[in-house]
């Protein structure tokens, strides 16, 4: 099974499906990500704040497969933010997954009280791609008040955005931004956020609306959800270490759910997030130093 493309705003082609990293011990990294790539991944996200590059890198090495197979994303943590610290990030990236060029960089969360050195730092993500280093920019996390300064000085329109997207909360006023401006909506944690950092009492993976579609389709309740995101347009890294479940949520391209399905996975919004506030993300609270190697 081939996984389809989506062309980012400046013509570089990415897998709509990728696999995820986040939270993945580096020493199961490499076997989690070869199973991916064994099964059919060809896009994987990872970011130098989940301390796992290394572990991707070495898979992609052991897979066989050519740098040009593997789409690579990953992102630039906020203590590496500024112009030069940003360009240092690239380089320790870049040689912890053993490439000289990165598919997609991006900036991992806006630093609303710090922006002059997101701005700096997106500035060196721009020099990064005049420069060949990279093949497409973004931001991860940003709302519409950071997209909106962003885009007031940046020379480059962000590829992609990737943010909290799921049946839970949808972000539709953020997601609408993004389309306006050509910018791909990336969604994290797309199989059932609202577990993920508050351990709620409701999961979308339990949920009998999203459960009824998937008996209709003989799917799981996973599979529908990625789903539901490929057909509105969203690419998706879901993320399990769990063989049968990379499988399974890899196996969604032999169905199609209907105008009534989407509507109703959509009428479940509500509004509430699981991640952490972006406006929250400060220096003093989630600042790490990025080790070297």
């Amino acid at each position: 099974m081939t996984v389809p493309n989506l062309t980012l705003n400046n013509g570089v082609e990415m897998p709509a499906l990728g696999y995820g990293v986040f939270q993945t011990p580096p020493d199961e990294t490499t076997t989690a990500v070869e199973e991916a790539l064994r099964v059919g991944y060809r896009h994987i996200d990872t970011a130098a704040a989940y301390a796992n590059e290394r572990g991707v890198g070495d898979a992609i090495k052991r897979s066989g497969l050519t740098r040009d197979d593997v789409f690579i994303e990953t992102k630039v943590w906020i203590s590496d933010y500024g112009y030069d610290e940003t360009l240092h990030s690239f380089e320790k990236s870049a040689r912890k997954l053993g490439v000289e060029q990165i598919d997609l960089l991006i900036l991992h969360q806006a630093l609303p009280s710090a922006f002059d050195r997101t701005l700096e730092a997106y500035r060196a993500l721009e020099t990064l791609l005049a420069d060949g280093k990279v093949r497409a920019i973004g931001v991860s996390n940003f709302m519409p008040e950071h997209l909106e300064q962003l885009l007031g000085v940046a020379k480059v329109v962000p590829a992609v955005n990737q943010i909290e997207v799921h049946p839970y909360f949808q972000q539709p006023r953020l997601q609408k931004m993004n389309r306006e401006h050509g910018i791909l909506s990336q969604a994290w944690s797309p199989i059932g956020g609202i577990t993920f950092y508050r351990g709620g009492d409701k999961s979308t993976l339990e949920d009998p609306v999203i459960l009824a579609i998937a008996a209709a389709h003989g799917k799981s309740a996973a599979q529908v959800m990625l789903r539901w995101h490929l057909q509105e347009g969203r690419s998706v890294i879901p993320k399990s270490v769990k063989p049968a479940r990379i499988a399974e949520n890899f196996d969604i391209f032999d169905f199609e759910l209907t105008l009534d399905d989407v509507a109703r996975i959509d009428g479940l919004d509500t509004g509430v997030r699981s991640g952490p506030a972006p406006e929250f993300i400060t220096l003093e609270n989630f600042g790490r130093v990025i080790p070297e190697e």
